[in-house]
């Protein structure tokens, strides 16, 4: 029977749950979702989909969703509100703490932000109106060590080498499952077909992790590591290679490289023998490594989440990158390559090959004294800031698609902090742990009501490729987009009044990014008016105006009508092209994706070189033999949020804690026993699942749950809610140069919880 015969439409778009950014084909039958499948049309996914993609259908159906305003009450209940009633509400509160101190009101945004465009193009403006200081995000409790190296290195947090992993015949994994991530920080849909193409070719998947995941399954060798040590592995490596003359830097790099003698002074004291002890890996097998990666038709070393929540999380990240150097492997295909977005690549804007470089610590929180890092400050400090009284003290807190309270080291603080506050509005879809704490909640629409460009993921692509998706349903009359809230909360943080008019706000924003590409040389459209762009933007408005723009002034576009030869995007070729556009494999892009000061390839960063003293003196602690918990990626999972959708929480539980055979054999634990698991911050129960998937001395719980506390309005989460890993999490560790907290490596004591019982 065909679709129209069944009463069905058929539509494509972008799955927007992740960062593999795949393809899906929808049936629709009016506003509800029949089924849904990979899209074999995709240019990028070509079929592929993962669990998450189907439960998009229950997401957009979720009866828990919230579809309207909520105003807590007197007694802390919620009762539903108009949008009008919300934001006098809003107004009346929040105005008068800016009034006294912008720097009272933080802001919190969540990781799903990142695959939402509206959020990627107007939260920034919330951000300038409200002129805190105080902004904080999921970022430092994940990639920012990552995105910092590439900074000091590149001169841009978006300049990160990208694994060509479809061409590379060597592929080196450090504390990272792409297989259950679907890739991070390297977009890529499918990672099981494109590692095992790998393997097929003739190449090698080499994965160094404390825990047998998935990838390492998948790969021709795993080695252990204990956590924490990933610096001081690669600093081995980097050692092998300058003793052994096996760095080889490719001759185009090295002319414009700066720091090679002072990378190899530092790497003396790391030599394979050196930190054996201390990694857990044998010398032999480390001067291995390190020459198979020097000797390899190419190669590429990835590291990602394990790499950069530890304590020495940005050294990590940047050695990666030193290694990919000194083996010739930077820029050129088959290693680690530089994506060219069609839109917002700021590498691809202004002088090639030059910029202002990059600089942190441009201000300090309040208490600890933690620098500032992109604009943002760690949110392993947020409770604090809550907590401490004086002048600038966080008295109101503005959060956009996060859920702190679960999601950030020792929850328990941070959950207390935000009871304390004067004031809070969450943009939101569900009352959760952190919402529940709200002032205000106000709703979004359903993915399926807003178009999806992936304007940040697609900055670390494998591929070069552009998708747009426009939205599948009417709006709803009674729920505005996320974009209308966002520029309404800024024109009452700019006093405004609780009803601005939001048209006018957003045609200044479109103002300010095209007078901003006028006024720039390099740009296609330099020294035209704006009212002339502004005109060939009409009839959009919102983020599609300004995706349109972005897209016209971007590498690919036609720059209005000024370009030449080429594939001319914009937003009317990708409406017209619904399965995407394929822009082609990774192309070297060195040295004009440059942005440092100098226009050098900086190899030893000072702020980072500062660091190796603090590494350096950690070869001589004393390891005692305690255990330390590790996180750990489920495809199912996407931190805390996913865990209302009966799709992905069905079958047996997986929030349970890994324990190798061995440690449980010495602490008396058997399969299936619940087992108390207490660190400095807290104490949680989890259920024992003993399995040599981990390594002696190690136990993993995965990140995300935690749904057991009251008045949150989640009943498939509730019903299984697991253990709260952020609970044993301890704020006071962070990673020194980023200030990103510490969430793999966390020493902690195990007990069964009968034998707590009996001694209490």
């Amino acid at each position: 029977m065909s679709a129209a015969a069944s009463g069905t439409r058929k539509a494509v778009r972008t799955c927007p749950l992740c960062e593999a950014t795949c393809g899906l084909e929808l049936a629709l039958a009016g506003d509800q979702v029949v089924s849904i499948r990979g899209d074999e049309d995709d240019v990028f996914s070509k079929g592929f989909i993962c669990p998450k993609g189907f439960a998009l259908k229950e997401l957009h159906a979720d009866p828990d969703r919230i579809r309207t305003p909520l105003i807590r009450r007197p007694d802390g209940r919620f009762e539903p509100a108009g949008w009008d009633q919300a934001f006098e509400l809003i107004d009346s509160r929040l105005t008068p703490i800016l009034g006294a101190d912008r720097n009272a009101v933080a802001t919190y945004l969540g990781n799903p932000s990142a695959h939402n465009l509206d959020n990627m193009l107007y939260a920034r403006v919330l951000l300038r109106a409200l002129g805190t200081r105080n902004v904080y995000s999921a970022s430092t409790v994940d990639q920012f060590p990552k995105q910092l190296a590439s900074a000091l290195m590149f001169g841009g947090g978006t300049t990160v080498p990208v694994p060509d992993v479809d061409r590379t015949s060597h592929m080196l994994i450090l504390g990272a499952n792409p297989l259950a991530s679907n890739g991070s920080l390297m977009t890529a849909p499918d990672m099981r077909g494109r590692l095992r193409a790998l393997r097929a070719r003739g190449g090698k998947l080499v994965v160094i992790d404390p825990r047998r995941s998935r990838t390492a399954e998948e790969a021709d060798e795993h080695h252990f590591i204990r956590p924490g040590t990933d610096a001081h592995l690669l600093f081995a490596i980097v050692h092998v290679l300058f003793e052994e003359h096996l760095a080889r830097p490719e001759q185009r790099l090295t002319q414009i490289a700066d720091g090679v003698d002072a990378v190899r002074a530092c790497s003396h004291d790391f030599s394979p023998e050196a930190v054996a002890a201390v990694c857990g890996i044998e010398p032999g097998t480390i001067r291995r490594i390190a020459r198979e990666l020097a000797t390899a038709p190419s190669a590429a070393v990835y590291g990602r989440i394990g790499t950069c929540t530890q304590e020495f999380g940005t050294l990590s990240s940047w050695l990666v990158d030193v290694i990919n150097f000194l083996t010739g492997n930077i820029d050129r295909a088959g290693g680690a390559m530089f994506p060219l977005a069609a839109a917002g690549a700021s590498n691809a804007a202004g002088t090639p090959g030059r910029g202002r470089g990059f600089r942190a610590g441009r201000w300090q929180s309040r208490v600890r004294g933690l620098d500032e890092v992109f604009g943002e400050l760690p949110v392993a400090c947020l409770s604090e800031e809550i907590e401490t009284p004086g002048e600038g003290q966080v008295r109101a807190l503005i959060t956009v698609s996060g859920n702190p309270a679960l999601s950030t080291p020792n929850s328990g603080r941070l959950d207390r902090a935000l009871a304390a506050l004067d004031f809070m509005v969450s943009v939101d879809v569900y009352v959760n742990e952190t919402t529940r704490h709200a002032d205000v909640i106000l709703p979004a629409p359903s993915p399926l009501r807003r178009s999806h460009y992936d304007l940040a993921l697609y900055q670390f692509a494998v591929r070069n490729v552009a998708n747009y998706s426009p939205s599948l349903l009417e709006p709803d009359p009674d729920l505005p987009a996320e974009w209308v809230t966002l520029l309404r909360l800024a024109g009452v943080a700019a006093g405004l009044g609780p009803d601005p008019d939001v048209a006018m706000l957003d045609e200044r924003v479109a103002r300010a990014v095209l007078q901003r590409e006028i006024a720039t040389p390099e740009s296609p459209v330099h020294g035209r008016t704006v009212e002339e762009l502004l005109a060939a933007l009409e009839p959009r408005v919102g983020p599609e105006r300004l995706l349109d723009a972005m897209l016209q002034v971007g590498p690919y576009g036609d720059g209005f009508g000024a370009a030449g030869d080429g594939p001319r995007l914009s937003l009317s070729a990708l409406e017209a092209a619904p399965h995407g556009i394929d822009l082609g494999p990774l192309e070297p892009r060195l040295p004009d994706a440059l942005r440092t000061a100098g226009g050098t390839i900086e190899l030893a960063p000072e702020r980072l070189i500062a660091d190796v003293e603090r590494l350096r003196t950690s070869l001589r602690a004393e390891r005692n033999g305690e255990l330390v918990l590790i996180g750990r990626r489920q495809l199912r999972s996407n931190n805390s949020w996913m865990h209302n959708l009966p799709v992905l929480v069905k079958g047996k539980p997986r929030c349970t804690l890994h324990v190798h055979p061995d440690d449980a054999e010495r602490l008396d634990l058997r399969d299936g026993d619940d087992a108390r698991v207490s660190s400095r911050t807290g104490a949680i129960v989890a259920q024992v699942e003993v399995t040599d998937a981990v390594m002696p001395g190690v136990v993993s719980l995965p990140h995300g749950w935690g749904h057991d506390v009251p008045g949150t309005a989640q009943r498939v989460a509730a019903a299984q809610p697991g253990p709260n890993s952020n609970t044993l999490a301890d704020e006071l560790l962070v990673d020194a140069p980023s200030g990103n907290a510490v969430l793999n490596g966390i020493p902690v004591e195990l007990a069964p919880v009968r034998a707590a019982a009996a001694v209490a």
